[in-house]
């Protein structure tokens, strides 16, 4: 019984085989060969030209010795087209980054011969904010002040009528006091956000020299924040000495 089956689907592939060969020798000269396709009920064609409906299907080409020589991918579905140029627009955005993250290293290596002027820079730049914090509370107390004078003059006038011009004084300062608290506010945040620049800048700067120093070849354990320092960069020649 075995044997029997065995035999008949020998029997059926060279069958399959023949047709195979008999189609591609009726192939006319002037074709490539013979196309390989499948509808969309799953079955298998054979012929020497492709349906136009089944043009975007996908196929397999052979030449005229049933052997394959090309392969045709199938045609991308809409959403296959919109994933592929999210993709891409995903590479290309990794790409930007890294970039900007190479130019800002070279920048770093061009500014700074050590941490120590990395850390005068940040005292530099923190100072002019820190004066401008200062002149802002200085003039916030000063209204306040006034603020206060002039509350104390509005209860002398109980049961009178107080002065318009006292009244729109009020309502300026006022004003002026919640604009001045606003404006507190951001510098304050400036002010940490710069603070935080530099010290992102210090660590970063470690991380530059430390790679700089490794033997070439030699593994770094931070390999994706590595970076390729041009020569004029890695050899830092008369760089000024650092503040004291």
């Amino acid at each position: 019984m075995i044997k029997s089956e065995y035999m008949a689907n020998t029997g059926l592939q060279a069958l399959m085989l023949l047709a195979l060969a008999a189609a591609l020798s009726a192939t006319p000269a002037r074709g490539a060969g013979l196309y390989k396709w499948t509808d969309d009920q799953g079955v298998v064609h054979y012929s020497d030209q492709m349906p136009a409906d089944a043009m975007n299907k996908g196929s397999v080409v052979f030449d005229k010795k049933g052997r394959p020589v090309k392969k045709i991918d199938p045609a991308l579905t809409p959403a296959q087209l919109k994933a592929n140029e999210a993709e891409e627009e995903r590479q290309r955005a990794i790409a930007r980054t890294q970039e900007m993250k190479a130019r800002r290293d070279t920048a770093l290596l061009h500014s700074y011969t050590s941490e120590e002027e990395i850390e005068f820079a940040r005292k530099r730049a923190l100072s002019a904010i820190e004066s401008q914090l200062k002149s802002a509370e200085e003039y916030t107390a000063d209204l306040s002040r006034r603020q206060q004078e002039l509350q104390k003059q509005k209860l002398g006038f109980a049961g009178k009528t107080v002065p318009n011009a006292l009244e729109t004084e009020l309502a300026g300062i006022d004003a002026e006091l919640a604009r001045q608290a606003t404006l507190l506010v951001q510098r304050k945040a400036e002010l940490a956000k710069l603070s935080a620049k530099y010290d992102d800048d210090k660590q970063r700067f470690r991380e530059l020299r430390a790679e700089q120093q490794k033997p070439p070849g030699s593994a770094s354990p931070q390999a994706g924040n590595a970076v390729t320092l041009p020569a004029s960069v890695s050899n830092v020649k008369g760089a000024p000495t650092s503040p004291k």
